[in-house]
């Protein structure tokens, strides 16, 4: 009886499907551009992640500044 048990579990597990992809199809747009987006929308937190999105371009310009040194 133990066998016929682990035998189907096993054969269940073979017939399931594949879990669904995270990402729409044809989706193209970028991490940035999908948080420039909701950044420049009215929704309640909009305005920290302008506020995200500047304090990444600074910190990616000082970066720049820094390299350009070395």
């Amino acid at each position: 009886m133990r066998n016929c048990a682990v035998v189907l579990c096993l054969l269940l597990m073979a017939c399931a499907k594949a879990a669904p992809s995270r990402t729409a199809t044809g989706d193209t747009l970028t991490r940035r551009q999908k948080d420039s987006v909701l950044g420049a929308s009215r929704l309640p937190g909009a305005r920290g992640i302008r506020g995200a999105l500047s304090a990444q371009d600074s910190a990616a310009a000082r970066n720049a500044r820094v390299d350009s040194i070395q």
